[in-house]
């Protein structure tokens, strides 16, 4: 446990997660800590933005998939808010995708839930004294693939409608595209995800985080 400096003010915390079960996991293992405390819980994004609009956090630990709203859309509005917001991602979505998003959104780090008992306290500190902050994990995903061409919004899209099992023709129908236009994204698709067939390629891309699971 790290002991505040006297006078010091504890880092107030946000805790965003829509399982309790893991709020007050969370909020159970900063109350050991004298140098933070959690100022409150929130259930999803509207619930966040509302409290941390009430409540002005240091720092706010928020999910990335929640019902309704996601934390990425979260993450932009409390960012619109406040400009000074620090965020840290903690979530159990690895994919790189999922972390460029949430730092583009405005995100000071991304940690994974299962670093939580290791590295969550002094990712905390980190991101509340202005430091950027990636767990292991994500830094290698990013390492990997940083050369790689993404998935466009368009690209993503035609693969969730894979991964709902419809077919070319049915894809085509709901984008008002040409299957032909199908075929052709689904050949750049594979092209760009390493792949040469459509159950693969929803397998990557929900690894790295361009389609929810």
């Amino acid at each position: 446990m790290t002991v505040a400096s006297p006078g010091a003010s504890p880092i107030r915390v946000l805790v965003v997660d829509d399982h309790p079960v893991v709020r007050e996991g969370v909020t159970g293992l900063l109350a050991r800590q004298d140098d933070m405390e959690a100022i409150g819980e929130a259930c999803d994004g509207p619930d966040a933005i509302a409290k941390f609009r009430d409540l002005a956090p240091d720092v706010t630990l928020m999910d990335v998939q929640m019902q309704g709203m996601s934390g990425i859309e979260a993450i932009e509005k409390i960012r619109a808010l406040s400009g000074d917001a620090r965020i840290l991602v903690l979530t159990t979505y690895p994919g790189d995708a999922n972390a460029i998003r949430a730092i583009r959104a405005g995100a000071s780090g991304y940690l994974l839930k299962n670093c939580v008992r290791t590295e969550l306290i002094d990712a905390i500190r980190s991101v509340h004294a202005g430091r950027r902050v990636v767990c292991s994990d994500i830094a290698h995903a990013l390492a990997e693939h940083a050369l790689d061409e993404p998935l466009t919004e368009r690209e993503a899209a035609i693969l969730r409608l894979v991964a709902e099992g419809h077919p070319n023709k049915q894809i085509a129908w709901r984008l008002t595209l040409s299957v032909d236009t199908i075929k052709a994204q689904l050949k750049t698709i594979f092209e760009k995800l390493g792949v040469h067939d459509r159950t693969h390629a929803v397998t990557v891309a929900t690894r790295r985080g361009y389609i929810d699971r």
